[in-house]
């Protein structure tokens, strides 16, 4: 997950922040974190995970939140704080890594007024080191001395192509000033006295075998930039076949060029003049160019084919220059498809991960049990639902692949964890039968057994299984020899799906076994409904339970003869020991 961006989170301190936190959240893609119980906490674990913060309430309420954790400039995401009404947006920290810009564009939102206290914007109109989108500063490193000499009186001749924000800025620029700015897409590296910019206009082209090693294809392309004095910053976008859209090293260089990928289709391709056709890639995959004619037809009409074919062993690039900077939304061709299967634990949002609510906001469209989705809500802001009854896993899967394979980033949304009965494993059983070439990311949640033995103590502290009593999809007899390996082996057991009006006696006759192992006394929790309104956990034991008192939205979790139940100040709690005990006694022995 580490290839997505920082997803803004927005905290609000008050019910009459609600609507403008999530008005916001819709515009921005936000995570909205509604009255959050410890508020504070949440703005510093924000800020440490390096996500744009903003704050509706008070500036001071936010620096005092957040002044343990100051401590490094360079390394300050976007921090921002709003007054309730909308109408004040200052940029408190990390000016130049987007806050400025940040609260500029939550201004346009809110008809507010942006409060940008930065020197060089204030006095200059921008920040040098937060060039506009389009640009690239080579030389970050010397822009606080670069400024300071700016700011004391210095002149700065403007160089290249594509300059214009720097020549419409209050900028003391002169043509034979000692300081100077060179906008171009050659590997300069600038210095104390010279920042380099570089602008998005190169398109690159490239093509792999399947399975190429990412490290191969990046070696062609730094060292195709290299013999070319061009500069890998300036790099826009990149573009291939659609058959190689999953490819993991393309997928990779995307990710570590931080440029958007497009797929074209081979007609498309092959209907392209490139000056070096081949009849294997004709073959392969339909057209006699990949590399020269992607770059082509991601730099545009007026765009110009700059670096012919290059090739290793297994990968092929070339590179194109754009006639004026690439915008990332405008771009010709198809992003290639993403399908997040996505575990959002039990339901509330304090069990969902951070990579659980990253992929969620990221998505453009939602697929899952309609339930589920209703579970989320709090993180809708625009993505197309698509809610499916009970019963129509199947029809689920298809569908977000067949939306994936389209080019969309899909959200596969399950209970629990995606791979524990839920999702995952179907998705892949789908591919098996029909291949689909999409990028799949399966995301772990909180699965219903970890939340119930939490809940009830540490009940899974030592060697558990779980086993789904549905005989919808496994036979019992299959089943039945599950139990009886668990229950002779010891295994601290969670039971899913325990009882339905269809099969009322499985769990029954699982337990009888497990008495006959373990005890009357062995703990038992029985939890239902975790994380969601009406949350049950209730502690018993064997002797004690009732299988008849469970339906299908309950879990049942089985200790073992070691598992205990003690008296805490919090009330009764059950527990597995690990072993530290006899661990202890054997070094004290020793």
């Amino acid at each position: 997950m580490n290839d997505m961006p920082a997803i803004p989170c927005i905290i609000t301190l008050d019910a009459a922040s609600e609507a403008l936190a999530r008005r916001l959240a819709r515009e921005l893609k936000a995570e909205p974190r509604l009255k959050p119980e410890q508020p504070l906490a949440a703005m510093r674990e924000a800020f440490a995970a390096r996500r744009p913060l903003i704050a509706i309430c008070a500036s001071g309420i936010v620096i005092r939140a957040l002044a343990p954790l100051l401590a490094d400039k360079r390394a300050e995401p976007p921090v921002i704080a709003i007054s309730p009404d909308g109408a004040h947006v200052v940029a408190l920290l990390g000016g130049h890594h987007g806050a400025n810009t940040l609260a500029k564009r939550i201004a346009l939102i809110t008809g507010g007024i942006a409060a940008v206290t930065t020197a060089s914007d204030t006095r200059f109109g921008l920040a040098l080191d937060d060039p506009p989108p389009g640009y690239r500063l080579a030389n970050p490193d010397h822009v606080k001395a670069f400024t300071a000499r700016l700011l004391a009186g210095e002149q700065v001749r403007i160089e290249g192509e594509h300059a214009e924000w720097l020549k419409n800025s209050r900028l003391p620029i002169a043509g034979d000033g000692a300081l100077a700015i060179t906008v171009t897409t050659a590997a300069i590296s600038g210095g104390a006295d010279h920042l380099v910019c570089h602008p998005a206009t190169l398109c690159l082209g490239v093509g792999t075998v399947q399975g190429a090693d990412f490290k191969e294809l990046w070696q062609l392309v730094e060292t195709t930039c290299k013999h070319h004095d061009l500069s890998p910053a300036a790099i826009a976008a990149i573009a291939t076949h659609e058959l190689k859209g999953a490819e993991p090293a393309i997928l990779a260089l995307a990710e570590h060029l931080d440029a958007p990928l497009r797929l074209f289709a081979a007609d498309e391709l092959a209907a392209v003049e490139a000056p070096n056709p081949s009849a294997h890639p004709q073959r392969a995959v339909g057209t006699p160019s990949v590399a020269e004619a992607a770059a082509l037809l991601l730099a545009g009409e007026d765009g110009e084919l700059i670096v012919e074919k290059h090739k290793s062993a297994r990968a092929t690039c070339a590179i194109a220059r754009a006639a004026r900077l690439v915008d990332p939304a405008g771009l010709p061709g198809r992003a290639p498809g993403r399908l997040w299967v996505v575990g959002i634990g039990p339901g509330d949002a304090a069990s969902r991960t951070q990579a659980a609510t990253h992929a969620l906001l990221a998505a453009d469209d939602w697929v899952g049990y309609a339930p589920y989705l209703e579970l989320i809500a709090d993180l809708h802001h625009g993505q197309a639902l698509h809610p499916y009854p009970i019963g129509q896993e199947e029809e689920r899967v298809r569908h977000a692949l067949d939306l994936a394979a389209q080019g969309r980033r899909v959200a596969l949304v399950c209970s629990g964890d995606a791979a524990i009965y839920a999702m995952a494993a179907l998705v892949f059983e789908v591919l098996e039968r029909t291949p689909q070439r999409v990028r799949i990311d399966v995301l772990p949640g909180v699965s219903a057994f970890q939340a119930a033995s939490a809940a009830a103590g540490a009940l899974i502290g030592h060697d558990f299984c779980a086993i789904s009593l549905s005989d919808l999809l496994t036979p019992w007899e299959v089943i039945w020899r599950r139990i009886k390996t668990a229950a002779a082996g010891g295994f601290v057991t969670a039971f899913y799906n325990p009882r339905s009006e269809g099969r009322p006696r499985h769990l029954a006759k699982a337990l009888a076994l497990f008495r006959r192992h373990r005890g009357d006394d062995a703990p038992v929790v029985v939890a239902r409904d975790l994380g969601r309104a009406g949350e049950s956990v209730r502690l018993t034991t064997l002797g004690e339970f009732d299988p008849r008192t469970v339906d299908m939205r309950t879990l049942v979790l089985v200790g073992n003869r070691e598992s205990r139940i003690i008296d805490t100040a919090a009330g009764p709690a059950a527990y597995t020991p690990r072993g530290y005990a006899m661990k202890s006694n054997r070094e004290g022995a020793s």
